[in-house]
């Protein structure tokens, strides 16, 4: 990366204008919209774009050129990652045409020339094209350790899943997908809120509307499985559960007993006696109704997650089954 050295002094536009107020970032807060993470800027508005609101965020500026391809390139690639940093870092594009006397005091020597503004002032540029990754490490190096609003509504989104406020869930889910139609966790944060609605139908018309290649990505399959196993389980009675325990008891080897059963349990949020049904289907035979046990136990797998606990000693579990 072709480094800039900063002169802390060099003069900035100071024009007078009103302090735009701060994003209110609070728990349920969507991350920025598109149109104030990344805006067209010029010489008259830098201090409300830039020098203002960096004394909150670091803003990154983009001298660029529509002649330039390398320029281009690089505001597209920036585009995209300061978007998903989710409101962390805003990114002001210059053309430099447009813009002569501020390059001239910024000291641009040729386009791309790119600096981040920290607490109204430039704290760091580059020059010249940059890939991705390289890109990627000077927003960090911005961000620094916070969490990314996008990353704390997705989290606040799955708490209240997990506590049953399904509507509330999917209400950030669809601000979150309103804001970038392509984030596809939040797409499946939806799915998996109507399958704890119990709407089926609709959850099935929404992936319908789905290209092949987003239907297949690792999130919408896992919700797609807990969708799955939610309408296996749809409408289980706690008595009727204990009924068919006690018809596994009598029945050991009865596996579509066992089965039900596992179903029944894991829609009541029982998932490791649901898991421990699953494993003893396994055992007792794991050629059983075209392999259902392990098959089963891969869609909970990936409803509760791969890196969960529960998944993890399961998993372990069922090799030790499979290869005794």
């Amino acid at each position: 990366m072709s480094n800039i050295i900063i002169d802390p002094n060099a003069p900035i536009p100071d024009q007078d204008s009103p302090q735009k107020p701060g994003l209110d970032l609070g728990p349920n807060a969507p991350p920025a919209t598109a149109q104030s993470a990344v805006i067209d800027g010029s010489t008259d508005t830098f201090a409300q774009d830039v020098v203002e609101p960096s004394n909150q965020h670091p803003v990154i500026v983009t001298f660029w050129s529509p002649e330039s391809e390398q320029s281009i390139t690089l505001n597209e690639v920036l585009q995209k990652l300061v978007l998903r940093a989710g409101g962390l870092v805003k990114m002001v594009r210059m053309n430099v045409y447009e813009n002569q006397a501020l390059a001239q005091q910024l000291r641009v020597q040729g386009v791309p020339t790119v600096f981040a503004f920290k607490d109204g002032r430039p704290t760091e540029a580059f020059s010249g094209a940059q890939g991705e990754a390289q890109l990627q490490i000077f927003i960090d190096k911005l961000i620094g350790d916070a969490k990314p609003p996008l990353e704390a509504a997705m989290e606040h989104a799955a708490e209240l899943l997990g506590e049953g406020q399904w509507a509330e869930a999917e209400d950030i889910y669809t601000t979150i997908l309103e804001e970038d139609p392509t984030f596809i966790p939040a797409f499946a944060g939806i799915i998996r809120a109507i399958a704890v609605s119990q709407d089926f139908p609709r959850a099935y018309e929404m992936l319908k509307q789905l290209d092949p290649k987003r239907r297949n990505a690792p999130e919408v399959l896992q919700a797609v499985s807990a969708l799955e196993l939610a309408e296996q389980g749809a409408g289980a009675d706690p008595s009727e559960t204990s009924d068919l325990e006690k018809r596994v008891q009598a029945e050991p080897n009865n596996l579509d007993i066992r089965f039900e059963l596992s179903q029944a349990l894991f829609a009541q949020e029982r998932v490791e006696d649901a898991i421990d049904q699953l494993l003893e289907i396994v055992r007792i035979n794991r050629d059983w109704n075209d392999q259902a046990g392990r098959k089963q136990l891969i869609k909970v797998f990936e409803t509760i997650g791969l890196t969960d606990p529960r998944t993890i000693e399961a998993r372990k579990r069922l090799s030790a089954v499979l290869f005794s």
